[in-house]
This record gives structure tokens, C-alpha cells and sequence, in this order.
């Protein structure tokens, strides 16, 4: 599909006519208008705008179009913040923005000007840009301006022509607002039951909340009661009756034959299974290995190892994996990308590195992302040599040879693994580099680091880190974790725990 985003910049533009007339050149084209009704504006100023683009995503997803024409936000000298969210609109929609404009007295200079400056909101997004549409103009008018600003003019709303060329720009990159447009309602209708053993933190709280409301998974909060209660009348937060919160002290005892029978390999005695069992995590862990619940998040106060233990121990790597790892999907502006791995394996050898590799596009494809895998290094191709380049160079062979599917390559530095300017330089030969949607570090210091500062720094947010490789899904939080972050990985784990149905 094609979503092609009509932005009016000058006055007396009659935008809607414009995306009609687009729409139906394209003969396949439909034509859309988004909700005018004021939310965008009402969103945007409680600072929700994420809550409306991916609104937008679902409106225009529910019309299942071929090609889509969309009108865009219109400028007001009033409101002029909202026009300038057409960027980002555009971005959600990975739609291909054409201007909108309208000549007055076919002076080419006023033209220019005024598109050069439209085209400022446009640098930090490579390839939206498609063009313009210039009315009210005399012949060779629309030419000469395209000429000064190196747009393409595809003609006036009453003689358009080239159209054609926007029906290939699609780009196959997923936009953060369709990611988590994505995951929503794929996780709504997975209708999972998620436990989460820090019952009474009060971010989890907030977020087993949020999940009720939304639909996203029925939760189950490990804690006495009163003290789920405390938190919420502290945070002002309605608890749903739908909301399931159970005392672990009630459990526990339920739960000691199973585990002594799971570990007596181990030898593991009664007295101390009940002992282990007081750890919420541990009893959690137990319910979903006796099938009473789908999926276990924890690690908002509790340690990466602390989670992934009792999973070891108790769920057991899937069938074929020989590694457990972690995943964060990276809601970049432009597009959302996977880095692995950034929570788990310290030091891993050439080996499990490609089999990192290997389950991160699998985790990528699984959630809609095209996956080009680059695995990183300090060293582009042969630029650098040593027995950590040379590490990466071994886990790209073993990768490659494993799932020639794939697009896999390396070593690749960042740079040249996500700029495609870079990639023509360093690595023009690369089917991957420029273009990397999955990006393998190859070791968890420079992966933990990376995607702290790329989350930081840039403001971006961060889902995961999700497990890989577990026979049922676990998946551990960040202490650091934001509430919409707690959601997302509520929402990532009733994803997984369909997938293993399968």
C-alpha cells in the first residue's frame, strides 16, 4: 500500500480538492479526511499527540485501502503548532508528502521561497518528500520552480500527471505509531493472562491499569490487597473490578509439590521449595509453568537475574535454542528498530552471537519489522582487524550459513549500518548497510550503553527488553522503566504467548 499525505502550505489552497483529484488519478486511490473535530488539537495540548497518531493509524488501517490519499493538517496562523505535526503525521503513516500550493500572480521567486521554506520541517525525514502540486499557475511556472527547489512537480489538481511515480515509494519501514498501533490490537485479541510479581509497585499498578482499560491483557497483580489499595488511593488510580490482585501467601502452598517434582533432579525438598516460593517472582514463575497463567513481567525492582533464574530453572529454553537473550524495539522518529542484545549474555562467543542474531530477526519479523541484520563492531568490512572484529566477522559467517534467508552482514559500524550515506562509502557493496533494522552488539557493554543513550538523549522510547529463546514468555523490565514502558512489555508478552501456541 501506498499512503500518499496532502500538506497545504500557502493560503487559498483548496487541499481537499487537491487529494481528491490525487486519489482519483491514481484510479486505485482513496480518497481520506481526518477527524476534524478538534481531538488532534485537544491531544497535541495535553501532550498526548503519541495517543492520536496512533488514533490516525487505526482510522486509516480500518479502511484497508490499496492506496491511500490523506489531506493533511492545514496551516493556521492560530495554530500553527498543529500544521506542524504533518511531519510526524506523514512519519505514523510512512506516507509519501506531496505540498500543496497555490500561486499567486506566477511569480516563481514567491514559489520558491515559500517551498524551501516548507521543506525545512522535511530535513530530519530522508525520502517523505515526493513533491508538489502548484494551482493557479500559468504554464511552465510548476517547471521552473521545481527546477530552483529540486521537488518534482506533478502539475495542478486540474492536470496531474507523473502520479504514477508515488505509487513506488513505498518503504517498508514501520513507524512507531503503527508498531504500537500493531502490538495494541494484536495483543487484544491474544486475551492473555499476565502475571506480574511486583504486585504493589506502584508504576506496575498504574500499568495493569492501563492494560484493563485498553483491553491489552488481564493482568494479575501479586500482593495483598491493602497494599494494592495503598498505592492506588496514593496515585489516584480506580482499580477495575476486572483487575485480578491475589495475596501470594494464599498460593504458595499449591505450588510445592509441582516445584520439587520440576527440580528433583536437583533434589529440591519441600521446606525448600516453600522457602523459594515466598520470592514472587519464583511463585510467578510457577504459574505459568503449570499453565495458570500465559506470561510473567517483572524487574521493576528486581534484577535482570532475579528474573531470568527462576525461568531457567523452572520454563526451560525453547526447543532448538541454545541461549537465552534480550531484545528492545527502539521507537526511533523515522521508523522502529531492533538491538540486540542489550540485557543479557556479557560476553557472548562468535557462536551465540549469531545466534543472537538469528532469534532478534525472527523477534523482528514476528512484529512486523523487515529485518536487516547488521551486526556491530568498531570495524567496517576489512577497515580494522583484531580478535574482537574478528569475533563479529566469525558470528556473520556462522549466521549467514544457518539462515541464508536472511539478510545478515558484518562487521558493520553503526554509522554505516543505519546512514545510508555512510553505507555508500564504507560498505557500497552491502545488501544491509544503510538500511539495518536489526542491529547485533557484540557484547553487552556496548549494547547496554547504546540503547541507554540512544533512549535518553534522543527521547526515544524503548519496548523490551524482551527474552528470546524461553519455552514460554518472560520478560524483564528496566528499574528505570517508564509506566508506558511496564505496558508495552505487558503488551509484548501476550504477543509471544499466542506465538508459542503455534
Amino acid at each position: 500500500m501506498a499512503n500518499i499525505l496532502i500538506v497545504p502550505v500557502s493560503t487559498g489552497t483548496d487541499s481537499a480538492a487537491v487529494t481528491r483529484a490525487v486519489a482519483d488519478a491514481l484510479n486505485t486511490g482513496t480518497f481520506c479526511v481526518l477527524d476534524d473535530s478538534g481531538e488532534a488539537e485537544r491531544l497535541i495540548c495535553q501532550g498526548k499527540s503519541d495517543d492520536w497518531f496512533d488514533a490516525v493509524v487505526g482510522e486509516t488501517a480500518a479502511l484497508d485501502a490499496d492506496n491511500l490519499v490523506i489531506e493533511g493538517i492545514r496551516p493556521d496562523a492560530e495554530k500553527i503548532f498543529l500544521a506542524s505535526k504533518n511531519v510526524e503525521l506523514a512519519l505514523s503513516l510512512d506516507a509519501a508528502v506531496v505540498f500543496a500550493a497555490f500561486s499567486r500572480d506566477d511569480n516563481v521567486e514567491y514559489m520558491v521561497n515559500k517551498l524551501n521554506l516548507a521543506k525545512q520541517a522535511y530535513v530530519t525525514a530522508p525520502g517523505v518528500l515526493a513533491g508538489f502540486i502548484l494551482d493557479n499557475a500559468k504554464a511552465g511556472v510548476g517547471e521552473a520552480v521545481a527546477e530552483q527547489t529540486g521537488l518534482t512537480f506533478f502539475g495542478s489538481s486540474d492536470n496531474l500527471r507523473d502520479t504514477s511515480e508515488l505509487l513506488n515509494r513505498t518503504r517498508r519501514r514501520l513507524s512507531p505509531a503503527q508498531f504500537r498501533y500493531n502490538m495494541i490490537e494484536t495483543a487484544r485479541k491474544a486475551d492473555k493472562r499476565i502475571v506480574l510479581p511486583e504486585g504493589a509497585e506502584p508504576r506496575t499498578v498504574q500499568a495493569a491499569v492501563i492494560c484493563h482499560e485498553k483491553g491489552i491483557a488481564r493482568c494479575v497483580l501479586l500482593a495483598p490487597r491493602a497494599e494494592v489499595e495503598a498505592v492506588a488511593k496514593e496515585r489516584h488510580i480506580t482499580l477495575p473490578e476486572s483487575l485480578e490482585i491475589i495475596d501470594p501467601a494464599t498460593l504458595v502452598e499449591q505450588y510445592v509439590a509441582p516445584m520439587c517434582e520440576l527440580r528433583k533432579s536437583k533434589g529440591l525438598t519441600e521446606e525448600q521449595a516453600r522457602e523459594q516460593l515466598q520470592d514472587t517472582v519464583v511463585l510467578g514463575t510457577m504459574m505459568m509453568a503449570q499453565n495458570d497463567v500465559d506470561g510473567l513481567v517483572s524487574g521493576a525492582v528486581h534484577t535482570t537475574a532475579n528474573t531470568i533464574r527462576p525461568a531457567l530453572q523452572l520454563i526451560k529454553t525453547a526447543p532448538g535454542a541454545s541461549i537465552v537473550s534480550s531484545v528492545f524495539f527502539m521507537l526511533l522518529p523515522n521508523q522502529v528498530v531492533a538491538f540486540a542484545d542489550c540485557a543479557v549474555n556479557p560476553n557472548p562467543t562468535p557462536e551465540q552471537l549469531a545466534e543472537i542474531a538469528i532469534q532478534t530477526a525472527d523477534s523482528a519479523n514476528a512484529f512486523g519489522i523487515d529485518p536487516k541484520v547488521a551486526l556491530i563492531s568498531y570495524s567496517t568490512v576489512n577497515s580494522g582487524s583484531g580478535p574482537d572484529v574478528d569475533a563479529v566477522i566469525e558470528a556473520t559467517k556462522i549466521a549467514q550459513e544457518k539462515r541464508p534467508d536472511l539478510a545478515i552482514d558484518g562487521p558493520l559500524q553503526y554509522d554505516a549500518a543505519t546512514v545510508p550515506s555512510v553505507a555508500k562509502s564504507k560498505a557500497p557493496n552491502s545488501k544491509v548497510a544503510g538500511q539495518a533494522t536489526v542491529l547485533v552488539f557484540p557484547d553487552l557493554n556496548t549494547g547496554n550503553c547504546t540503547y541507554k543513550a540512544v533512549q535518553r538523549n534522543a527521547n526515544v522510547l524503548s519496548v523490551g527488553p524482551m527474552l528470546q529463546g524461553l519455552r514460554k514468555p518472560v520478560n524483564d523490565l528496566s528499574r528505570g522503566a517508564l509506566v508506558d514502558d511496564i505496558v508495552y512489555t505487558i503488551a509484548l508478552t501476550a504477543i509471544q504467548a499466542k506465538q508459542m501456541e503455534a
